[in-house]
């Protein structure tokens, strides 16, 4: 997972090359209007325009499961007439449906491609880049591989029409960047105290992944979710402070996130880790601040210690 200098140098992140994204420039936010309101005429979502008369839309990054869905009865059976000529002896459903995206982009260009959080079917994804379509291809992974995790981020559209993927309407996401992997390449890249033993370091990064993904609709659209995302899988140091705190006798007790005071022309939130004692109930807690004005977020200040305005 790549960083800009200036962030790696405050997260100390040392990203794995199995999770390592493509690095692209899109500064554009822009999708052609829909409709002449403020309002986004079919999911209701907040947007504006700018000089140039486009709509803009909420920037995503979001964490989930890629799978694949196909639009319509034809396009499903052209793909398992191309699975019936080619080799697919020893391959998985899942893997057999990639390998056959793979040879024939014809069907990899009409087949659907869904995120899904928490079993549910969130986002459909588009690249804004027809070259990033592999990236959609490799994420097709065996439905059993429950540590797989999916990456995205990029830009909120309005939902889909009902013959887009055979009745689906949720948001379109066109993604900037995506990149998969699973849960043991995170784990192993995340630096990890002396102190720590290995189990209870594994355990620990587990449970805050998990609890940041579980978190009430967290669906990456918020500057809260967009926020709590990039923490999880681009600041280690929350990591090893909850390893920390749980050696102490501590537990993980919640995470807030606050708009930031003073921000000025930024988007500016602070997110809270509480720690609380379990002999003195006494609580603790740490913030970290990110900047989510654009799409890509960055720190902006390290873990410290957080006081209650």
């Amino acid at each position: 997972m790549e960083l800009e200098q200036s962030t790696e140098q405050l997260t100390g992140v040392t990203p794995t090359p199995a999770a390592v994204p493509a690095t692209q420039d899109h500064s554009a936010r822009t999708i052609s209007p829909q409709v002449d309101t403020g309002t986004c005429a079919t999911c209701g979502s907040p947007v504006g325009s700018n000089a140039d008369g486009g709509v803009t839309y909420p920037y995503v990054y979001a964490i989930g499961r890629v799978v694949h869905r196909f639009p319509t009865l034809g396009v499903e059976k052209e793909v398992a007439q191309a699975l019936g000529r080619g080799d697919t002896k020893g391959l998985t459903d899942q893997q057999a449906v990639a390998s056959a995206l793979k040879q024939h982009r014809y069907l990899a260009r009409r087949v659907c491609y869904v995120l899904t959080s928490g079993d549910l079917e969130t986002y459909i994804l588009q690249p804004r880049d027809p070259m990033d379509l592999d990236l959609l291809i490799d994420a097709i992974r065996p439905g059993n591989d429950s540590d797989a995790l999916d990456v995205v981020i990029g830009m909120r559209g309005p939902l889909a029409p009902p013959e887009m993927c055979n009745g689906l309407m949720v948001p379109i996401v066109v993604f900037d960047q995506m990149y998969s992997f699973d849960r043991t390449t995170h784990r192993n890249a995340i630096p990890r105290s002396a102190n720590v033993p290995e189990d209870q370091f594994t355990a620990t990064a587990d449970e805050v992944l998990a609890r940041v993904m579980q978190m009430t609709d967290n669906a990456g659209a918020t500057d809260e979710d967009r926020a709590l995302n990039y923490l999880a899988l681009r600041y280690d140091k929350i990591y090893a402070e909850t390893a920390n705190r749980h050696g102490g006798g501590e537990s993980f007790s919640g995470i807030e996130v606050r708009t930031a005071p003073l921000a000025g022309a930024r988007k500016l939130v602070d997110v809270v880790f509480s720690y609380t004692n379990r002999s003195t109930d006494v609580v603790d807690k740490q913030s970290v601040r990110v900047d989510v004005t654009e799409e890509f977020p960055f720190l902006v200040t390290r873990l410290s210690p957080y006081l209650d305005r």
